[in-house]
């Protein structure tokens, strides 16, 4: 399997190593990573494996079923080239700034390049210690894991900005956690991710720098994000990156992120713990921690426990803390480029570029030719008021309006029956909230009236749009129930469902349901940790 990989380690090999060795956790100066290996564990196993990602290599199914290759992504053997290594960064943490914290259960094995001749990194989550540690040992376990492998796959078949993942690995080994930080540690079986993406760089890695006024190393690290990150901002190799380069590469960075908070909105996805140094350079899905999907209907929803009060990282409020996490790139990145008119700039056209993009995205949800302004955009506005007149599951409610056929004539009682299966307690809904609902559906359906796309089109476009299945965290937590006893069975379903979230896929239209009432209080179904 070594021959398999050809690796690159641009990070490694441009960029300052930490001189100390220790592997203690400590703070780390003027350097973006430190070298470190991953811990060797007892009994690996292999859990599971994205054939997308194995494919992407070149690995074929005889290769990864192999124990070499268990071995490898467990972190008991490097192969040749791999030079493994932790990310030093910072970030804001609820809006705080909470200095350096860096990679403390995650290892970079190395980059590698992909049989489309991109590159890739290939990062050990749950591999042990790290300098950047602080008081964790560097371990997961395989409920957190479980959920990361099979988010970061089904995001990706969901075409949304997503890290992705290779495998899932048993460690043998148990590991102590609290998961709800209420004094109640247990010990869980040990598990590793391999994580993969072409840069794990956060918007973190430059504010530790500017924190610690190391302005030299921040702008070698700018300059290596923007040629190799961004190397089409780059018309030659060795061409100076310069101020106007700078300022184009914040420019996409923003308009990155927008797009990548665009399609959480579209398919109902809460981050949970959207701190800057959860925020990729590239605009990308990182860090799968106490994440959720909307099941009733809710903007103020967060699945965070930590967030339960404050909020701050609910459903709604996501684009906005996007754009307050640019701010903070923005004051990271200005000693360098000085010029904090084109950097304001940039930010000032975050909100408007994002409207347009959820605009566009709405009118595609709803099946619409183009999103024609205010009268349009009350519609919309209704219809979010409406999905909250009743506890209402916002998937299934979008899947199922594709249904509605403008030509046809329904009385009331014909539309309620066509979106009911979405509401949680239908028979709680009085003859008022009926005709509230029916009324906005009446309204939609006037609105498709006024346009060219026919039925069959329309429906193609919103099915394109609306997912049929989703990875809700009840679906997860039976996968993670099972596998802990052993019966990996329900990682692999899940795994084979979510390749094709958009498709009818009729065999398996019992995962095309609402949150059980069981699953509503269970822990690792609603409300999630930041050790989850």
């Amino acid at each position: 399997m070594d021959s398999i990989f050809t690796f690159r380690n641009r990070f490694f090999e441009s960029l300052p190593a930490d001189p100390d060795t220790r592997v203690i956790p400590r703070q780390v100066y003027n350097a973006c990573y430190s070298k470190v290996e991953p811990t060797p564990v007892k009994s690996p196993k292999l859990v599971a494996v994205s054939k997308e990602m194995a494919e992407l290599f070149g690995i074929n199914e005889s290769e990864y079923r192999t124990q070499k290759f268990t071995e490898t992504f467990a972190g008991n053997r490097l192969l040749e080239g791999m030079k493994p290594f932790a990310m030093c960064y910072g970030g804001h943490q609820f809006g705080n700034w909470a200095g350096q914290l860096g990679d403390g259960r995650a290892i970079n094995l190395g980059e590698v390049v992909d049989v489309n001749g991109d590159n890739q990194t290939l990062q050990l989550k749950g591999a042990g210690l790290t300098p950047y540690s602080r008081t964790a040992d560097g371990l997961a376990v395989l409920r957190s894991s479980v959920r990361e492998f099979l988010c970061s796959e089904a995001m990706h078949h969901l075409r949304v900005p997503t890290t992705r993942a290779l495998s899932l690995v048993l460690t043998g080994e148990q590991v102590m956690r609290d998961m709800f930080y209420d004094g109640h540690p247990e010990f869980e079986p040990g598990a590793v991710v391999c994580r993969v993406s072409p840069s794990f760089i956060r918007f973190g890695n430059f504010q530790i720098f500017t924190a610690r006024k190391d302005f030299d190393n921040l702008k070698r690290l700018m300059e290596f994000c923007v040629r190799y990150d961004f190397p089409h901002l780059v018309t030659e190799e060795k061409e100076e990156i310069n101020t106007e380069i700078f300022e184009q590469w914040f420019d996409e960075i923003c308009k990155r992120t927008a797009d990548m908070v665009v399609h959480w909105m579209r398919v109902g996805f809460v981050h949970g713990v959207m701190n800057t140094d959860n925020m990729s350079i590239l605009g990308l899905t990182i860090d799968y921690g106490p994440y959720g999907w909307l099941e009733g209907y809710e903007p103020g929803w967060t699945p965070n426990t930590t967030d339960e009060e404050g909020k701050r990282y609910c459903f709604a409020n996501q684009p906005q803390i996007a754009s307050w996490n640019l701010h903070q790139l923005a004051n990271a990145i200005a000693p360098i480029i000085q010029r904090t008119e084109s950097l304001e700039n940039s930010l000032g056209k975050f909100a408007d570029y994002y409207n347009q993009k959820a605009h566009d995205m709405y009118a595609n949800k709803l099946g619409l030719d183009e999103h024609r302004g205010d009268n349009d955009q009350q519609l919309i506005s209704d219809l979010f008021d409406i999905l909250q007149v009743s506890e209402t599951d916002m998937a299934i409610f979008f899947r199922l309006l594709s249904n509605l056929n403008e030509s046809e004539s329904y009385s009331n009682e014909q539309l309620f029956k066509m979106i009911e299966p979405a509401y949680y307690s239908p028979k709680e809904i009085n003859q008022d909230k009926q005709s509230i609902i029916t009324g906005w559906l009446r309204q939609y359906l006037a609105r498709l009236v006024h346009q060219s796309v026919a039925y069959g089109e329309r429906k193609i476009r919103m099915d394109k749009t609306n997912p049929k299945y989703i990875l809700r965290n009840y679906l997860a937590q039976i996968a993670i129930d099972k596998a802990t006893e052993g019966d990996f069975s329900e990682v692999e379903k899940l795994l084979d469902v979510m390749r094709k979230p958009y498709d009818e896929q009729p065999e398996y239209d019992s995962y095309f349901a609402k949150r059980p009432e069981w699953a509503r209080t269970k822990p690792g179904c609603s409300m999630l940790s930041c050790s989850s």
